[in-house]
């Protein structure tokens, strides 16, 4: 029998336990046969000294191939259909663009004269001095033009007194004629422009001092300094039309004065030969 088998091996090894089992030559192991021998420790020797171990080699596993990347398929070409092919393209977002707003602010109507400050509407405390220019309504300037204007009333009720008198008319045209100057004057401090007057009642300037120092020589009276109820009811209307010129020129003279000088001399001046006028 040319291979030994374990049954061989069994019978033969039954009684001992030799720790080198050397095959002939010429024999082979049976696969259970050497299987046998490792399990009972026994080392295998072929005749002639040759070691014969017996390993049992665990199966190989391949290693895992990388698994194919998977083909992208390439976007299929359209048809052709004649027309031209558009693709659209991804735009990004437009960037975002502050634009400014303009806000149209209304101008201010009225600036302050004093302060300089700007007003859209009109203070009740305030008015206007010239222009779109406001004061306080205590303001001297304003003052004055209240002055004027009580006097210009004055004028008018005096007139319509001597016309119920009857006092001649002429008389009362004079009266007329400085009343006249008196609202000139008015409109041209309002207005910012000078004031300028040739005559008033028919008298230059030169004329009108002369007869306001002699109204004796022109009026044939005597130049008034003390009035008296005596000289009667015209005589006193007079006088009082000229207290309240006075007074209005002294306004006038508070209300222009810089300090050093007068800004409406002119105004002054007039006042003056109204004054004059009614002596």
């Amino acid at each position: 029998m040319r291979a030994i088998t374990e049954d061989f091996l069994r019978n033969e090894l039954r009684s001992s336990q030799p720790e080198v089992y050397v095959i002939p030559q010429g024999k082979i192991l049976t696969p259970a046969a050497r299987e046998y021998l490792q399990q009972r420790k026994i080392r295998v020797e072929k005749e002639g000294g040759y070691t014969y171990t017996h390993q049992l080699k665990a199966p190989v596993q391949k290693a895992e191939e990388p698994a194919p990347e998977e083909k992208k398929e390439a976007p299929k070409k359209p048809e052709s259909t004649g027309r031209p092919h558009v693709v659209a393209t991804e735009v990004p977002p437009p960037e975002e663009v502050e634009i400014p707003v303009q806000v149209t602010v209304p101008k201010p109507k009225y600036v302050d004269d004093a302060t300089g400050a700007f007003y859209y509407e009109k203070p009740e405390h305030m008015t206007q001095l010239v222009r779109n220019v406001l004061v306080n309504k205590d303001d001297k300037r304003i003052v004055f033009r209240g002055k004027l204007d009580s006097l210009e009333a004055l004028f008018v009720l005096n007139q319509t007194i001597l016309l119920e008198m009857q006092e001649d008319q002429e008389f009362i045209d004079d009266l007329e004629d400085i009343l006249v100057s008196l609202r000139e004057m008015m409109r041209c401090d309002v207005l910012d422009e000078p004031f300028t007057r040739e005559t008033i009642i028919g008298l230059t300037h030169e004329e009108l001092r002369a007869h306001s120092h002699n109204p004796m020589k022109y009026y044939k009276v005597k130049q008034m300094v003390l009035p008296s109820y005596k000289l009667g009811k015209t005589y006193a209307l007079l006088n009082q039309l000229r207290t309240a010129v006075r007074e209005t020129e002294v306004a006038a003279a508070a209300a222009f004065h810089n300090g050093k000088s007068y800004d409406r001399a002119d105004i002054i001046e007039e006042l003056n030969r109204d004054r004059k006028s009614v002596v």
